[in-house]
């Protein structure tokens, strides 16, 4: 039992010696300082003095794109949002000026372009910002012509669903009035005239698909079986045989002869006997 005892103080001895001696050196690396968030912070916050902090970083680490100085990112709106002491870094931050909120998301060249959305358009809730979506149009075309419906937009990134601009990290279905999506100005022109033209439905897709597909629309006789006509009749040529008329045949009685009279009735006597 002794024997035991004392194993197990030399190995607890042992133990705090190798912990003492990776922790000294821990403490001599040589650190350098970097910017990082003070606490949680929201994306399109624009920071401040109190919104960041510095934080020691071993230097034979190199973290690119991270800032030395405070006045480095001042003034820069987040793109996302961060957790606290979290290193800041240049792809995390929009330009200086460019805005706050959902405006420090848009790329130069693109647009946000918002549209109603309900629980049908909204694909039952489960859009979320960061979501791709195809948009169908369906119209009624004039003249009566019937309805069409056209995919008019494919591989379209969901900005914000109603005014969030971060997807729900649980991922719960949420309903809202409004989706803003990030468009070229040409196809913001696009939906801006499809959607006065007839009812819009968003198709959700797998945020890696980036491949777009040539479509055709889909019209209305190609979805009900319509009653085809009776097929006319086939003009062979022939002659078309006429029914065969009786024939009448009156006998006359003059003493000792007796005379036979046949007629028809498509004619007059045919002859006599």
């Amino acid at each position: 039992m002794l024997a035991f005892t004392m194993a197990v103080i030399l190995a607890g001895g042992f133990t705090y010696l190798v912990f003492r001696r990776l922790r000294a050196g821990m403490s001599q690396r040589p650190q350098n300082q970097i910017v990082a968030a003070a606490e949680e912070l929201p994306a399109g916050v624009a920071l401040s003095e109190k919104n960041i902090t510095l934080i020691d970083w071993p230097s034979d680490v190199p973290l690119a794109g991270s800032f030395a100085k405070k006045d480095a990112v001042l003034g820069h709106p987040l793109m996302h949002s961060m957790g606290a002491k979290e290193p800041i870094l240049q792809r995390d931050l929009g330009l200086e000026g460019s805005g706050i909120g959902l405006a420090t998301k848009i790329p130069p060249g693109m647009r946000a372009t918002a549209i109603r959305s309900n629980e049908i358009v909204g694909v039952a809730g489960f859009l979320y910002p960061g979501s791709h979506v195809d948009v169908l149009a369906t119209i009624n075309m004039p003249g009566n012509a019937g309805n069409l419906t056209q995919t008019v937009l494919q591989d379209v990134e969901v900005l914000t669903a109603g005014q969030t601009i971060e997807p729900d990290p649980q991922g719960k279905p949420q309903q809202v009035d409004v989706v803003t999506l990030l468009l070229t100005p040409e196809d913001s022109q696009r939906l801006q005239l499809a959607s006065t033209q007839g009812a819009i439905q968003f198709v959700l897709r797998n945020g890696t698909d980036k491949k777009n597909v040539d479509l055709h629309p889909a019209r209305l006789d190609q979805l009900v079986a319509m009653a085809k006509p009776p097929a006319p009749p086939v003009k062979t040529g022939k002659r078309i045989p006429v029914t065969a008329q009786p024939t009448y045949v009156l006998e006359v009685i003059q003493g000792t002869q007796k005379t036979v009279h046949k007629f028809d009735a498509a004619k007059n006597e045919q002859g006599a006997k």
